[in-house]
């Protein structure tokens, strides 16, 4: 990003048959989100164009053939294809599968290349995104695939977050796929990313135990007692401020989580029930430890209500004021831990 040039935000359309595209536009139909960065869906024209006299929007866009020609104070179009799929409002379809993904290479190319700094990403169809050439159960384990770092799916709000030991695998394998590297190495990235991506100096970590009650002393399943707990003392003895396992069953209902600046549970829906019922239409999904910025809302397609105009934007609104807050947040504290040293070698070395 080229100084005194808004932060250039890109976004996945996702599955144009949900609700993805509806609640980007409306996002920015309000003009003073403009104030706070370049937004380049990577889309087409004509399916914008749709879209935007489906839900009566009064939004007009600058079509791009690259995001480097991205206007200011425009939302911006990089049509991702020449042939763009017929929306059918509220269906699964192969076609738009294959779009979402489409506009998701497309973006994060862009991404990979500096041609845009962030990355939004609109909800997509796990099922009919998923072919030869992409068999990958979600965007953060591509992500993870094609950018630099640990990843670490991390659902956020300004009072809660909760990050996965384990994301999207079956609920058999958890225990088995729990173990102490895992666990250390998704704290350290946690902790990093706390300090980094949200300014906490020294960030406290509560992690979950994985049996109900945490195994109950080794009756509930000996996991907890013989994988968390000497893992989680090894990581507080070495500095790290980790503590557990705590039972997930009345963790939140007590309010024990607002003694953390962050939670790591050991499975998907351990972690995102309590999280949803708590921040839905708030939350936001980030892809923590990698070194680009990517955030989503934190629903899904919604097929239901998709073309009826009923979505709400909240969610998607806050995934991009969370990725222009984390780019910021994570460039200041880049500049300020360079080292000095390194940067004069490089300056006399030319």
């Amino acid at each position: 990003m080229k100084e005194n040039q808004k932060i250039r935000l890109g976004i996945s359309i996702g599955d144009i048959n949900g609700i993805g595209c509806e609640v980007a536009l409306k996002t920015f139909e309000d003009a003073r989100m403009l104030d706070f960065c370049t937004p380049v869906l990577f889309a087409s024209n004509k399916i914008v164009s749709q879209q935007i006299k489906d839900f009566g929007l009064d939004i007009k866009f600058n079509g791009v053939r690259d995001a480097e020609q991205a206007l200011e104070g425009k939302v911006n179009i990089v049509n991702v294809g020449k042939d763009a799929p017929n929306v059918e409002y509220g269906q699964a379809t192969k076609e738009a599968g294959e779009f979402a993904i489409r506009s998701l290479r497309f973006a994060v190319n862009a991404l990979k290349e500096n041609k845009i700094d962030v990355l939004v990403t609109a909800p997509i169809n796990k099922n009919n995104i998923q072919s030869e050439d992409f068999k990958f159960p979600g965007h953060t384990d591509f992500l993870a695939q094609e950018l630099k770092g640990e990843s670490l799916m991390f659902m956020v709000t300004d009072e809660l977050r909760v990050g996965l030991l384990t994301d999207h695998i079956a609920v058999k394998d958890v225990a088995k796929a729990i173990t102490p590297k895992l666990i250390r190495n998704k704290v350290a990235t946690m902790e990093e990313s706390l300090k980094m991506d949200f300014g906490i100096r020294k960030p406290k970590i509560a992690l979950l135990g994985i049996n109900p009650h945490s195994g109950d002393n080794g009756t509930i399943g000996e996991e907890d007692d013989k994988i968390l707990k000497p893992t989680i003392q090894e990581l507080f003895n070495k500095g790290t401020l980790v503590y557990g396992p705590y039972s997930a069953d009345s963790f939140f209902g007590s309010d024990n989580h607002k003694n953390f600046d962050a939670i790591l549970a050991a499975y998907h829906d351990q972690g995102l029930i309590p999280f949803k019922t708590l921040s839905f239409g708030k939350g936001v999904n980030y892809t923590a430890g990698l070194d680009k910025v990517r955030t989503s809302p934190d629903h899904g397609t919604a097929y239901e209500i998709a073309g009826k105009g009923k979505a709400d934007e909240s969610s998607f609104k806050e995934a991009v004021f969370t990725a222009i807050q984390v780019f910021k947040n994570r460039t200041e504290y880049l500049k300020l831990t360079e080292n000095p040293l390194k940067k004069q070698k490089i300056r006399r070395g030319g």
